[in-house]
């Protein structure tokens, strides 16, 4: 076997930590369409617009990162800017960048290919000749969706004090694998679980002292203990996400702190919870379901808000799932202002609570009651007519309404997540 040895010249990346970087990075990576006024149009052979990710995006969100996030020292900035007169100093901090992009790529957090359509396109690239280099775009890969969702995660459990995460621990009983409680007398249909010293100290218990008379202790049936273990339910839960142009309205982008909150909850059931499900639905003038993994490319539009067609979808989607606990978590700012007629029109009100909406989005919350699935709302506006209709939802199927901000959303949803089996499955 032949080696080829070549010089080392390391990898000079000032000290920056690449997955540090990503982290910082989630709202570039998960963009929402914040930054077009009209939202993202949506064609149906191009469902999943990701305009933002040209590799100048990522050239500026990185180099953003480096100057205001504290990723490099004060001198390493310094002697990257270095003297403003100096032409050569701008050169020194894009070659950094242009190493961290491709060292992000080596580690699988984005994969890069030609951006074929922005090389047509007339001021994009640097022209057509046969040495320029066309304009790159990027995509996240399942790698770097998998590890934002582990960021957002620990993140978020680390503000709410919740150092390591169990199972779904209920108030039932059981007599499991898992010894949890206390002993209890063996009952037909029982698991064969014994206790074994609970089993012969009730058999000492019986015979008295002439028990330790014998060579052996007779142990009957009325002896037997088995150990208990604490019953742990399996979950479905369908996220739905209103991804109507109010969740990027009034200056604040909601929409990608509920996407990073499905990553969150993703990577929690995958590796804390694996026999829970996380379904992900986006409700705007009508619904669908989406893959996990498309969830980074999606974006909201200039759509309006069909809250029942959502609940709908969620509900058939749901009523599919044989497990212990069915749920719908909905994260939405807007009030319902369509519907889907019976011939498959879509009507729409833009001043939403019209009274015809209203009373179909009810019945739809009735049927998710009748199907034994909880609703629980998480509320990003608190309009005085929107807080009313969800809280009137809350009631009708027994659910919660929280009202939040993109700020403390991750910490509602997750936490109600982790507590909601031991108050409610019996």
């Amino acid at each position: 076997m032949k080696y080829r040895y070549t010089r080392y010249t390391g990898e000079d990346l000032e000290g920056v930590d690449i997955d540090e970087l990503v982290s910082k990075l989630s709202r570039l990576l998960l963009a929402s369409g914040f930054g077009s006024p009209a939202g993202a149009q949506r064609d149906d052979d191009e469902p999943f617009a990701d305009d933002d990710h040209t590799e100048q995006a990522l050239h500026d969100a990185i180099l953003d990162a480096l100057l205001h996030d504290g990723l490099l020292s004060d001198d390493a900035v310094s002697r990257l800017l270095g003297d403003a007169a100096d032409a050569d100093t701008e050169s020194q901090i894009d070659q950094l960048i242009q190493r961290l992009i491709e060292q992000m790529a080596q580690q699988g957090y984005i994969t890069r290919h030609p951006d074929m359509d922005g090389q047509q396109q007339p001021g994009q690239g640097q022209g057509g000749g046969p040495g320029d280099t066309p304009p790159m775009r990027f995509e996240v890969t399942d790698k770097g969706l998998d590890f934002l969702g582990y960021r957002a995660l620990r993140d978020l459990l680390g503000a709410v004090g919740h150092s390591s995460v169990g199972r779904h621990d209920t108030r039932d009983m059981s007599t499991g694998v898992e010894a949890g409680g206390a002993p209890k007398a063996y009952e037909f249909g029982d698991t064969m679980n014994l206790d074994a010293s609970a089993t012969i100290l009730s058999a000492v218990k019986r015979l008295g002292p002439s028990a330790l008379a014998e060579p052996g202790i007779d142990v009957q049936y009325q002896d037997l203990m088995v150990a208990q273990g604490e019953y742990q339910s399996a979950c479905a839960t369908v996220l739905m996400l209103d991804c109507s142009h109010s969740m990027i309205l009034y200056g604040e982008d909601r929409f990608t702190p509920a996407k990073q909150v499905a990553l969150a909850l993703a990577n929690l059931i995958q590796h804390q919870y694996p026999g829970d499900t996380l379904r992900v639905v986006l409700f705007h003038d009508s619904a669908e379901e989406i893959p996990l993994r498309q969830l980074a490319r999606t974006r909201v539009g200039p759509y309006y808000t069909n809250t029942r067609e959502g609940l709908r979808l969620a509900r058939r989607i749901l009523e599919r799932q044989q497990r212990d606990m069915r749920q719908i978590v909905m994260i939405t700012d807007g009030k319902p202002s369509a519907l889907t007629r019976p011939d498959g029109q879509i009507y729409r009100n833009a001043f939403g609570l019209d009274p015809w909406v209203i009373s179909e989005t009810f019945a739809e919350v009735a049927n998710c009651r009748k199907a034994g699935i909880l609703i629980n709302t998480f509320m990003l506006a608190q309009d005085y007519e929107l807080v009313s209709f969800v809280k009137r939802v809350a009631q009708i199927c027994h659910g919660k309404a929280y009202f939040t901000t993109p700020h403390t959303l991750g910490r509602y949803v997750l936490t109600d997540y982790l507590d909601k089996k031991t108050r409610t499955v019996h």
